[in-house]
């Protein structure tokens, strides 16, 4: 990847790529030059009012300060935590469900599972559809596809009236075994067509058509929800990406880690739950790779939550289900369960914006409660009187009030020490400087916790996976995050305050499909399981043609869901090539049980393994990041810093006159030992005193543990 440029050469015509996330706090932008490798990156404020205006403002900065002329941009590659917002905040079109007679309650009784079994006022999130808009049709498919009761069209007429009657503008339509015979559902799809056309419609056979009554469910109502939202904010997306003339092709980053059309992003807005935090996961294993580490660990932090990703073999893993609007917003079991591929990740509230504040018991807590974009923390001094993770990183000199984003945004570094002074150092009986560290470490101290939960659970070694770190905050709370972890280094590549959307940049066309087909493998008929993934697979091959992808281009990996019989949960194991038939069932249970033995520490070969699913997922071309090396040599001596301030290091027992290096003149091949801070316009990597930081050719900084 090319270094960033203070005044870049202008782009070729049409050669332009742009990355662009909305998060809490900020609106990232990365901009790639194909012809020429060169990259340019900028950030903006994020307005919760009307996310659109962020985009407009920081993509017309974003060319206007790379000499870009809009005309050159040929994709704009977007994610965005809309859809998400609107299903926690409850903003979404009023929404009804048609199901089959008997189950209109199924979202509330989901799993009948207590997921804090010793809570006695336990919480569970509030379904996005009442009581009253769950509607009944007096039909019922059988688990094998046969019909046991007809669908009277007559009665969703009747449905229909009521629909109107009440001003709903979604609707769901989940029935029961619509997976596997979908006739039904779309029966009524095109009896509410004829009477109220105006409204939004979603078929769970369309939306996840996969077993699993109460999580199909969820999704579709969760799909349809924010489908009018979404429609909307796409199309003032395109508009005001066209009024200052940027008429390119307009994409969607997907939860799964690859992008989509915007219509696909219309249709299934589900499907874009979480796409800021997947773009950063596609980041670090792309950049990972090339730089050498196909296995990390990648820790994005910004200014509202830290996320936490393996990637493994390249790869960052992934799980076919997600959880959003959580009651307890960190806790397994307490959302609304949403049937989608997703690239699998932690999510904890430490961010820069999270607030510290002393809790009820008298102890230090940070987070999850964030001070967002507006007023953001106190030092962004609009208002807030607030101590968060960024008025202490200001305090202890990790970050420079003077050149905070370039110096376009001076912070307050006096309104910091106030607000720690009155909301934790008084109270808790301490001097400024300690109560900064205090809330440092203890963010440091969660983030790193939930790595080890993260990793521990999934069968990984912490001690064996370098940490990737990107994001405004990623590379301040890196190092101490990996010493926490006894990690072998950190990595913080070129670029890292707006690590999400370099990998908004390097996803390529993707599409997946699953089916359900519940049998032993042993009992498998295997003509009906290839017609199952060659449909799946033509399917996703005329979408991807229709996008302009030829079929030489197209990847397809399938995969199957497998179970030992009687079992309740299922991992995801690759299938070999080719047709399946009886002599690939070795294969495929060899798959399964190193699978499972990874997650679980055993296998049970004597019980039979049972198919769930069939998944397949087809992926276009991988765009290019950027250029290859820095193009910059140099020895030790090159790498002279541009400043030195005090910098707080507990280890030295205080502030300690530190060097501060400019990101931008640190040839390849230089070597630095700690202290030392490295800055960049977006970000600020801070390193201990018993590390040493050596740039390659990529223009990385790999920090190890002396």
């Amino acid at each position: 990847m090319s270094p960033m440029k203070d005044t870049p050469s202008a782009p070729s015509a049409q050669s332009v790529r742009l990355g662009i996330d909305i998060g809490g706090t900020f609106t990232d932008l990365t901009l790639i030059d194909d012809a020429t490798g060169e990259l340019a990156i900028n950030k903006s404020l994020t307005t919760p009012e009307n996310p659109s205006l962020a985009v407009e403002e920081v993509a017309r900065a974003g060319l206007e300060a790379a000499g870009a002329a809009a005309e050159a941009v040929h994709s704009v590659i977007h994610g965005t935590t809309l859809v998400a917002n609107s299903i926690i905040e409850r903003t979404g079109d009023r929404t009804a469900l048609i199901t089959t007679k008997g189950f209109r309650d199924a979202l509330e009784i989901g799993r009948e599972h207590r997921y804090d079994m010793y809570d006695l006022f336990l919480e569970n999130p509030r379904p996005l559809v009442p009581r009253y808009l769950r509607l009944e049709v007096d039909e019922r498919i059988l688990s094998d596809g046969s019909v046991l009761t007809p669908l009277r069209p007559e009665e969703v007429e009747a449905l229909a009236a009521e629909l109107i009657e009440n001003e709903v503008g979604a609707v769901a339509v989940s029935l029961l075994h619509s997976y596997k015979n979908d006739a039904h559902e779309r029966a009524v799809a095109a009896v509410l067509a004829e009477i109220a056309p105006d409204l939004r419609v979603s078929l769970s056979s369309d939306v996840a058509a996969e077993l699993k009554e109460f999580q199909r469910t969820s999704t579709t109502v969760c799909n349809v929800y924010v489908q009018g939202l979404v429609d909307r904010y796409l199309g003032e997306l395109e508009r005001r990406l066209r009024s200052i003339g940027i008429d390119a092709a307009l994409l969607v980053m997907l939860s799964s880690g690859g992008v989509a059309t915007v219509d696909t992003g219309k249709r299934y807005p589900v499907r874009i739950l979480e796409s800021g935090p997947a773009g950063g996961a596609l980041a670090a294993a792309s950049l990972g790779q090339r730089a050498g580490h196909d296995d990390l660990l990648s820790f994005d932090m910004g200014g509202t939550t830290a996320k936490l990703c393996v990637v493994e073999e390249g790869r960052p893993l992934t799980t076919p289900e997600f959880e959003v609007d959580r009651a307890y917003r960190f806790k397994k079991g307490s959302g609304l369960p949403v049937r989608i591929p997703v690239i699998d990740m932690v999510e904890i509230g430490a961010g820069g914006g999270s607030i510290a504040r002393i809790d009820p018991l008298g102890l230090l807590r940070v987070g999850p409660q964030s001070a967002g974009a507006n007023p953001g923390p106190a030092c962004y001094g609009y208002g807030s009187t607030e101590p968060t993770v960024t008025d202490a990183d200001v305090v202890l000199g990790y970050v420079d009030p003077a050149s905070f984003l370039g110096g376009r945004m001076r912070l307050d570094i006096e309104a910091a020490r106030e607000a720690i002074r009155e909301h934790v150092a008084e109270p808790l009986g301490l001097d400024v400087t300690e109560a900064a560290w205090g809330i440092h470490q203890i963010v440091n101290e969660s983030m790193a916790s939930a790595a080890r939960v993260h990793l521990t659970e999934r069968g990984k070694d912490q001690r064996a996976f370098p940490i990737f770190a990107f994001g405004g905050a990623g590379p301040v709370h890196a190092y101490g995050v990996g010493s926490l972890l006894d990690s072998p280094s950190v990595i913080v590549p070129l670029g890292a305050g707006v690590g999400s959307t370099l990998g908004f940049l390097a996803a390529p066309l993707v599409f997946d499909y699953v089916r359900t087909s519940l049998e032993r493998l042993d009992e498998t008929d295997w003509a009906r399981a290839n017609s199952l993934l060659d449909e799946m697979s033509s399917e996703g091959i005329a979408v991807l043609e229709s996008s302009g992808v030829s079929r030489e281009e197209i990847s397809i990996e399938r995969r199957a869901d497998l179970r030992y019989v009687g079992q309740g949960h299922e991992v995801s194991v690759p299938l070999p090539d080719g047709r399946l038939d009886e002599r690939a069932l070795p294969a495929i249970i060899e798959a399964f049980e190193r699978v499972y033995a990874e997650l679980y520490g055993r296998v049970a070969p004597e019980l039979a393994t049972e198919a769930l699913n069939w998944r397949v997922a087809l992926s276009g071309p991988q765009p290019p990041l950027a250029g290859g090396e820095t193009g910059q040599e140099g020895s030790d001596s090159d790498a002279s810093p541009k400043s030195r301030r005090p910098v707080y290091f507990n280890e030295l027992g205080g502030y300690e006159d530190t060097p501060v290096y400019d990101r931008y003149t640190l040839p390849a091949g230089a070597q630095l030992a700690g202290p030392a801070i490295v800055e960049e316009r977006e970000s600020t990597a801070v390193i201990g005193p018993r590390a040493s930081i050596e740039v390659d050719r990529l223009g990385n900084l790999t920090c190890t543990y002396d």
